[in-house]
């Protein structure tokens, strides 16, 4: 496909005003180095091919970006990018430019994560993140929180259903899956909120974030049924002072394992049938470990009230997991961008 030679602004798209939250938009694209994010996303073009141009990668990228920062769908994505002057500038759309629609978005999203390009793009940003000094190393807070689904619920409302109607399909006819579960996600699952009434079909972000900027290191995304605990070592980077985590993580095993790569566990305990009741020394560990990783509870808080990450739009474990990573990487560059203030 041949591409769009955008992004020249005239002399009047330089006079015009600049919009609410454009000064936001405008620091963002002075600290990052785009050009390093480019290089990696160019291999998704190619020049040589016929049919109609198409957008730069990099302006696509920056426009799904948009759509995390602000939590919006895809076409009150491509309705923001006709509308907001400062949406157009940040891409790198002149004023007289056409904005893709919000089936092209769909589709670039789905081809990065075909190309399986997210992973890679979020650690461009992790090194430039560190190449800043902005990654403190003091210390990763273990945390994960259960994102619902959109999709509609299965009627039978167990995990032990979903399972056996996934292995059912795949047995007799893997295209039919896709048939007899249009209306529901094949990959989602049911779990309960602790203290909480009612069960939750969806998702589970799994994220490693560093103590003191904030900043997200690590993410896995599992369906919600899947225990904290199982994904806990794939969130440890290994270069971190210490790791600090509730009672869900904490293992002996685990514990032992980071002591001897010479990390500090400070992974909070709790009772069980041989002690009842924690002791006193255990317990003021938990209040200590509790005040440093109550931090990570702002992380949540901001992708999904301020930045719209309260449920998962699309089907399927890779796209929900694509979902969360641009949201993931749209956070940290939100964070570079209040660091750098």
């Amino acid at each position: 496909m041949s591409v769009r030679d955008g992004g020249q602004f005239s002399f009047v798209d330089a006079l015009m005003p600049k919009g609410k939250g454009a000064g936001r938009l405008d620091r963002l694209s002075c600290v990052v180095k785009w050009h390093r994010f480019e290089k990696h996303l160019n291999r998704l073009r190619d020049d040589r091919s016929v049919g109609r141009p198409s957008y730069k990668p990099l302006v696509m990228f920056k426009a799904l970006l948009l759509q995390s920062l602000y939590g919006l769908s895809d076409m009150e994505l491509e309705e923001a990018l006709c509308d907001r002057l400062s949406f157009k500038r940040f891409v790198g759309l002149a004023l007289d430019e056409t904005v893709p629609d919000h089936s092209t978005l769909c589709r670039f999203r789905n081809l990065l994560v075909g190309e399986a390009l997210l992973d890679t793009l979020f650690g461009e940003l992790d090194r430039q993140l560190d190449a800043a000094g902005l990654i403190l190393r003091r210390g990763t807070m273990l945390d994960a929180t259960i994102i619902e689904t959109t999709a509609a619920r299965p009627p039978e409302g167990r995990n032990g259903d979903l399972d056996a109607e996934a292995a059912r399909a795949d047995r007799d006819d893997p295209t039919d899956r896709v048939g007899r579960e249009v209306s529901s996600d094949p990959d989602a699952r049911f779990t309960r909120r602790k203290g909480k009434a009612g069960s939750v079909y969806g998702y589970k972000a799994h994220v490693g974030v560093d103590e003191g900027s904030g900043l997200i290191r690590r993410v896995v995304i599992t369906p919600a049924n899947v225990n904290d605990s199982v994904v806990a070592d794939r969130l440890i980077i290994g270069d971190e002072a210490c790791v600090l985590a509730d009672s869900a993580y904490h293992t002996h095993a685990r514990e032992q394992t980071l002591k001897d790569s010479g990390i500090k566990p400070r992974l909070m305990r709790r009772p069980n049938r041989h002690h009842r009741t924690l002791p006193p020394r255990l317990a003021q560990l938990n209040r200590l470990i509790s005040r440093r990783r109550a931090a990570v509870e702002t992380t949540f808080a901001t992708l999904k009230h301020r930045m719209g990450l309260g449920m998962i739009r699309y089907r399927g474990l890779a796209k929900a997991q694509a979902q969360v990573l641009m949201a993931v990487i749209a956070f940290n560059m939100r964070r570079w961008v209040t660091m750098a203030a």
